[in-house]
């Protein structure tokens, strides 16, 4: 389907990343121009240290642009103020939770802080958010207990259930599976995929998973060491930009099989 206007809910424009080192910039990626439309599952492929994070952690606000513009439905980010931004984006990021009594209920409940009054009490509309939520993550089962008795793919539910509960058009989620093995890292990627039809929520993910992102993603970012890729995973198959992510010999990507496979000549 063609974009159009109405649909794009957040676009780049000559968009550089990266961090400063010292007095200057150390810019990783430059002239990134996305549309990503509302509604969908994407994800961020590369190697590690290609930059996803910091493609992430810009497109949230997290860490300052280089160069160039985000935007949020036709909007600068940098014009946005921390509320309205809470608002309209909700970020899940790879760092442990400070050590805390809260419960996986309280915690969820977190995610409603942009709309609640100053001393923090919830409305009868924010329980229902924070309900919603839980029965969403299919985690009813969890909310009386300590986040920290969890597991790795318990609490990743839980932390999404809070991106949930702040009722954002956008959520995005750094590396949602890094800590996880593969059968929990394939329940995230279907709740995700779950998620994004019911709700029609976009969910942006950070991943290493390529072979589940592209059976499961709807359009798929692709950091390589010299451009991005961006479109659908049958656009970059037909495209052979996943021909460019790892070094020749060991790994082969497999048109037919559409995925990467072990070269074992």
């Amino acid at each position: 389907m063609k974009k159009t206007n109405e649909n794009i809910i957040l676009r780049t424009e000559n968009l550089s990343i990266g961090y400063q080192q010292k007095k200057d910039a150390k810019i990783i990626a430059s002239n990134i121009n996305l549309e990503i439309e509302q509604g969908k599952l994407i994800t961020v492929l590369g190697k590690n240290g290609i930059g996803k994070s910091t493609l992430l952690r810009t497109l949230s606000k997290v860490q300052k642009t280089i160069s160039g513009d985000v935007f949020i439905h036709h909007k600068k980010l940098t014009v946005l103020s921390e509320k309205e931004l809470s608002t309209q984006l909700s970020l899940v990021l790879t760092e442990r939770l400070p050590e805390s009594q809260l419960t996986v209920y309280e915690l969820i409940a977190l995610g409603r802080q942009p709309y609640t009054n100053w001393i923090d009490k919830l409305s009868t509309k924010d329980i229902e958010k924070v309900e919603t939520a839980i029965h969403q993550t299919e985690i009813e089962h969890l909310k009386n207990n300590r986040f920290y008795e969890l597991s790795d793919g318990q609490l990743q539910r839980v932390l999404i259930a809070r991106a949930l509960a702040q009722d954002t058009e956008i959520i995005i989620l750094d590396e949602p599976t890094a800590h996880l093995d593969m059968h929990h890292t394939i329940k995230i990627f279907s709740l995700l995929k779950r998620l994004v039809a019911e709700t029609n929520k976009t969910v942006i993910i950070s991943s290493h998973e390529i072979n589940l992102s592209i059976q499961l993603a709807d359009e798929i970012i692709l950091l390589t060491e010299n451009t991005l890729h961006s479109g659908t995973p049958s656009e970059l198959i037909a495209s052979n930009a996943f021909d460019t992510l790892f070094p020749k010999g060991l790994v082969n990507f497999n048109k037919t099989l559409q995925q990467f496979v072990i070269n074992k000549s």
